[in-house]
């Protein structure tokens, strides 16, 4: 039996994105359930419209993560109405391109309440019933932006940096407790969904369905991390051996990441 196969996921951002190729690939492995939460009431009442194409149990909750209260209630109605989540893939994120001293005080608490904060409010309430029957997986979405710093994305790197410490402390809080609950950190490159649109890079920029399709069997093959694409598994390598000046004319100059977001237009 595969990973996903009698297993309930849910999945936040799942109605479009890498958010929504996952759900179609997960419910190709034989999953009991499949739980959609996204903040897009319409985009959300299309996907599941899509999604039942392939598999009728499939479930929709419009979900703004940015609110706890929201996170609570919407938590308690998938426990009643659907049962406990096997596999929670945190995967709801937002971008400003901005240099750091053009955010609003706004748009900074946005991006650490969704990309960040979120995270953990919706493990708290799922985590318990799969620490009680003693499995259970938990997939967050950070990036490789949550490894190395890259201009106008300061508080984007800020809030990934946070989801990877976090998450990667839960897994060793797992393994501590010798519970049989998996955590995996995703650190993708760029990927081509609309999210980053504008962005030029030397680096290729990810291919949706096949970088989604890595992070699955990274998944199924309870990956403590998974990197796409492959160079970003030197990133910490690299970071730790060279002085500051010479990474940061690598990466800057020879791979030109520091340049990336410069034509940065993002979603309309």
């Amino acid at each position: 039996m595969g990973k996903f196969t009698n297993k309930t996921v849910l999945i936040t951002g799942g109605a479009s994105g890498i958010g929504f190729i996952m759900a179609k690939i997960v419910l190709t492995k034989g999953v009991s359930n499949l739980i959609i939460w996204d903040i897009n009431p319409d985009g959300l009442n299309q996907a599941i419209t899509d999604l039942k194409k392939i598999n009728q149990h499939c479930y929709g909750y419009p979900v703004d993560v940015s609110s706890l209260e929201q996170v609570k209630k919407s938590a308690e109605k998938v426990k009643s109405e659907v049962g406990t989540v096997d596999i929670l893939i945190n995967n709801a994120g937002i971008v400003f391109g901005n240099y750091f001293h053009e955010h609003t005080h706004e748009q900074v608490e946005q991006t650490m309440s969704i990309n960040s904060n979120a995270l953990m409010h919706i493990a708290l309430e799922f985590l318990p019933d799969m620490l009680k029957q003693n499995s259970g997986h938990i997939i967050n979405i950070a990036s490789a932006a949550g490894m190395v710093a890259n201009p106008q994305m300061s508080v984007y790197c800020a809030s990934k940096w946070a989801v990877v410490g976090w998450s990667d402390s839960v897994r060793l809080e797992m393994k501590k407790l010798k519970k049989q609950v998996k955590v995996t950190t995703v650190t993708p490159y760029y990927i081509n969904t609309g999210m980053f649109n504008g962005v030029k890079s030397l680096i290729p920029i990810q291919h949706p369905e096949k970088a989604t399709r890595k992070i699955i069997k990274g998944i199924e093959r309870n990956r403590a991390f998974v990197r796409v694409p492959l160079i970003i598994y030197t990133l910490p390598l690299i970071k730790g051996l060279l002085p500051t000046i010479i990474f940061d004319w690598f990466v800057g100059k020879v791979l030109g990441v520091y340049k990336t977001m410069e034509h940065f237009k993002g979603r309309n």
